[in-house]
């Protein structure tokens, strides 16, 4: 039974008029409201019919890519890289001219990335990348499975950057998953080669699978080294927060109130790592010389910092470009739809053996 505009109100709990306004767009909506319709066009699958279905189908120019945070460079990178690959299609476009990349930043909101899709499918989108980690969250994995295939069923390329594979979905023509776990193993096992035996982590937010393989990778590491105790010892040390420079920080103090002979801090990410720093240095402590700091990432602002961080270069600009390419169809998919990014160590001057 085909589905109608009124039967998308009667879910939404609002007038034919307003839902409307959503989808046309020409009129303010409360953010509230605007969230309801779209999860009821969602869940309905409503599509638009007659003229309306064929300017929708007009506009398939439109890529989609979506990130956490356009201001934090490990996303802003992929996404530009991305963009100048979908942007430079000459001649592609239905009217002979380039491709719509559209960066759409969640927040790190699942509910705005199912609304982002929702949104990107109503506009018959050509392809959709998503970039970054993936929540852990079994509806919301859920959701994401049935709204990429839907994507997918109506002809939109779904290429995943920098993200694990979607677990019982085969509507992804490509995933491109860091190698977080190797990367977070190589870098502790770097600092144990330097001596050290008491270590900090500092690490991003528990629901995301970005944190829980750079942990996994680090707790092989210490366990290798027989090392890292039991579960207790290990969650004593670690403190888990955002992948941001004020988490970076406050975590640290945490740190070393829990255990102040530590000798290393591994962070999250470099901005977290950057957050460690300033914390260390405010307690009067010096990088190398009294603790070594880790990042993770290599931003470029790493090899700038005093001292120069040590961290796991990503290559998140070939990702994002790669990821490009594989959503217009100018790269043949990796063979399973899979390929894992290597994660290099860089050692540098924020690193050293620990005081006698």
């Amino acid at each position: 039974m085909t589905v109608t505009l009124a039967d998308v109100a009667a879910r939404a709990r609002v007038s034919p008029a307003t839902v409307s306004r959503v989808l046309n767009g020409n009129y303010p909506v409360a953010a509230s409201t605007r969230e309801r319709v779209l999860r009821a066009v969602d869940e309905l699958d409503y599509v638009l019919n007659g003229p309306a279905s064929s300017l929708a189908a007009a506009t398939s120019d439109l890529v989609g890519i979506l990130v956490n945070d356009i201001a934090d460079p490990f996303f802003g990178i992929m996404a530009g890289a991305a963009q100048t690959e979908i942007g430079g299609q000459e001649g592609t476009g239905r009217a002979g001219g380039e491709k719509l990349a559209v960066v759409c930043n969640t927040g790190g909101s699942p509910e705005r990335e199912l609304t982002y899709l929702t949104l990107l499918q109503r506009q018959r989108a050509a392809a959709v990348i998503l970039t970054g980690g993936a929540l852990e969250d079994p509806g919301h994995i859920a959701a994401m499975t049935a709204k990429l295939s839907r994507l997918a069923d109506a002809g939109t390329t779904v290429v995943l950057c920098g993200r694990p594979p979607l677990p019982g979905s085969d509507a992804v023509v490509a995933s491109l998953a860091f190698d977080n776990r190797g990367g977070g193993r190589r870098l502790t096992e770097h600092l144990l080669t330097l001596g050290h035996r008491r270590i900090g982590y500092v690490a991003g937010p528990v629901e995301r699978t970005t944190t829980r393989h750079r942990l996994e990778g680090h707790r092989a590491a210490m366990a290798a080294a027989g090392l890292g105790g039991d579960t207790a010892e290990q969650e004593r040390l670690t403190v888990h927060g955002p992948y941001d420079r004020r988490s970076g920080y406050d975590a640290t103090l945490e740190l070393l109130r829990r255990e102040p002979e530590l000798t290393a801090i591994v962070a999250a990410n470099d901005t977290v790592a950057l957050g460690a720093c300033a914390a260390l240095r405010d307690q009067g402590l010096r990088i190398p010389h009294d603790i070594s700091v880790a990042g993770f990432d290599d931003l470029p602002f790493s090899v700038d910092a005093v001292p120069a961080l040590t961290t796991v270069r990503l290559p998140l600009f070939e990702a994002g470009a790669r990821a490009g390419r594989l959503a217009m169809g100018n790269e043949a998919p990796p063979p399973g739809g899979i390929a894992s990014i290597a994660a290099e160590l860089m050692a540098r001057d924020s690193t050293a053996p620990p005081r006698a």
